[in-house]
């Protein structure tokens, strides 16, 4: 506001220029009313430019260090969570993380550049601010400050009442999304059952929820915001009211008021932002803490912090007096224990529920056992490194997953940086070579999402040319066969012979029929093992099996 007092009571007035404007400028501008109002009008602009650039250089930081925050943070946070074991996902589902990991994380963000900078910045500024209203006069600083204490008792207790709403809002904005994911993905049967409207009415009714809690939290942050303005509504009338009267008795000049009202606006300001930040920063603590629990998860497959590597593993397995349950709840597999040594074609046979794709996490440590010990090459699983014991898998899935890229990027999926020659070998061993050259963009094209762009035996024949590409020496296959027609079949089960050659293999189907190309066989019954023939090793007491 220096412009406008030089405008005022120099040019206007027959007030002196301000002492440090004097000691700046040459005489002829200090006694030339014409020159002052250029210099008036100068400053002026010279401000505004200033401000701007200020502003501007503000905003591109903020942007800047913003961005990279939110991508930081949420990069941590999804790296922790593919970390986390099934037993997390299997309990929480994967909506409620997504929402965490896309729309919680930025609060970050939020909190670090939005809120708590600017807290910081609005407390300077008014501590400013009361420093030149003091040497201006100290009375009506008083005065203007006497609604300070009143203007940060109010966030507080919209705080206190307040937190927790934020962090349901939340929660019931992840349903939602909950609900959108969960039918895009069932589309199929969405429509053959003609489910849509249903569908709709159960969106519509969870975002009205949703839409009705916000609704409520932006009344009481709106009334807030009302309670503020008049507070300070009414200490700029009180100042006013008194500096006019200053100005009468001649204690202030009208440029000294004018210079102390624009003063006064500047003290406002931070004055109500310090509350506005508290109360903005509500929703960004509640998203906060939801993204923070997502990363205090520990994982439930701990690594040994002494784990030992393992390069390629010879493919001996074992399991010693096994048991589990998931989640502690009732147990799958009771007291398991048998053997086979490297290079073996295992069938595991069994009824929906026996345990038989459990068996086969448990060795991946995609859990642990409650009881007993898993052991690869004689050593428990639990002692290697997890992804060198991992990498020792190729594993081809009952419904196989593709990626939404291209044929060549879904078989070069477990070694990254395949040659196209290896790539096409592998197809040409799982009978893919010739549906993949018929296409158009042959090894190009682009599977679409999970694959649904290519028939169920074409991404089956994909898969296992993915397992062969990998060269593991161990390969699960899961029911490869169970959703594909006779031809289809008979095509698939030669090339997961030439996939199997040379590498520990565990087949897992409903019937014995299914695994009548494998040397060992082991059916179970409601987690136990109620057969076994060729080359396998069944305890029924535990053995000392050698390191």
């Amino acid at each position: 506001p220096v412009p406008l007092k030089i405008a005022v009571d120099t040019v206007l007035g027959a007030q002196p220029l301000p002492a440090f404007l004097q000691h700046l400028l040459p005489h002829e501008v200090i006694h030339s009313k014409p020159m002052l109002i250029g210099l008036a009008a100068g400053l002026q602009v010279a401000v505004m430019l200033i401000s701007q650039l200020q502003w501007l250089g503000n905003y591109m930081l903020h942007t800047q260090m913003g961005e990279k925050l939110t991508l930081d943070f949420r990069s941590r946070l999804f790296r922790h969570v593919q970390r986390l074991a099934f037993t997390f996902h299997d309990t929480r589902g994967t909506s409620d993380t997504i929402y965490r990991v896309q729309h919680d994380a930025p609060s970050v963000q939020w909190m670090a550049l939005r809120t708590m900078l600017p807290l910081l910045n609005s407390v300077i500024i008014l501590l400013g601010m009361i420093y030149v209203m003091i040497n201006l006069n100290w009375q009506l600083a008083v005065v203007a400050l006497s609604i300070f204490p009143v203007l940060l008792i109010i966030p507080k207790l919209f705080d206190r009442h307040m937190g927790g709403k934020y962090t349901q809002v939340n929660e019931m904005e992840s349903a939602t999304q909950g609900i959108v994911q969960e039918v895009l993905t069932a589309l199929r049967v969405v429509k053959a059952f003609g489910r849509e409207d249903h569908e709709q009415a159960r969106f519509a009714q969870q975002s009205k929820v949703s839409m009705t809690a916000r609704v409520k939290l932006s009344m009481l942050e709106s009334a807030y915001n009302i309670v503020s303005n008049i507070l300070t509504a009414t200490g700029t009338a009180i100042v006013l009211y008194l500096g006019v009267h200053s100005v009468l008795a001649q204690r202030l000049t009208v440029g000294e008021l004018l210079i102390i009202m624009a003063y006064l606006g500047q003290l406002y300001g931070p004055l109500t932002a310090i509350g506005d930040r508290i109360i903005a920063l509500q929703p960004a603590k509640a998203s906060l803490k939801r993204a923070l629990e997502l990363l205090d998860e520990a994982p439930d497959v701990a690594e040994h912090p002494q784990a030992r590597p393992l390069t390629r593993a010879h493919g001996a397995v074992a399991l010693q007096g096994v048991s589990f349950g998931y989640h502690g709840k009732e147990q799958i597999l009771h007291d398991v224990s048998f053997a086979i040594p490297a290079g073996t074609r295992l069938g595991i046979a069994g009824k929906t529920g026996a345990g038989k794709s459990t068996l086969v996490s448990l060795l991946m440590r995609f859990y642990d056992p409650d009881t007993g010990q898993v052991l690869l090459d004689g050593v428990d699983v639990r002692d290697y490194k997890l992804a060198d014991l991992r990498n020792q898998f190729a594993i081809v899935m009952q419904e196989p997953v593709l990626f939404s890229t291209s044929i060549a990027e879904n078989i070069a999926y477990g070694p990254p940086g395949a040659r196209m020659q290896d790539i096409v070998e592998a197809a040409q061993v799982a009978n893919a070579h010739d549906f993949i050259a018929a296409l158009p963009e042959g090894y190009d094209t682009r599977v679409g999402e999970r694959g649904l762009r290519l028939s169920g035996g074409e991404r089956q024949r994909i898969a296992l040319a993915r397992a062969f590409l990998k060269d593991a020496p161990l390969l699960i296959l899961d029911e490869p066969t169970s959703a594909i027609d006779v031809k289809t079949e008979a095509m698939i089960m030669e090339a997961m012979q030439r996939v199997m050659e040379g590498r520990t293999t565990i087949m897992i189907a409903d019937g014995l029929s299914t695994v009548d190309v494998c040397d060992a066989r082991l059916v179970l019954d409601h987690g136990r093992i109620a057969e076994a023939e060729g080359n396998i090793q069944v305890y029924r007491s535990l053995p000392s099996l050698p390191a």
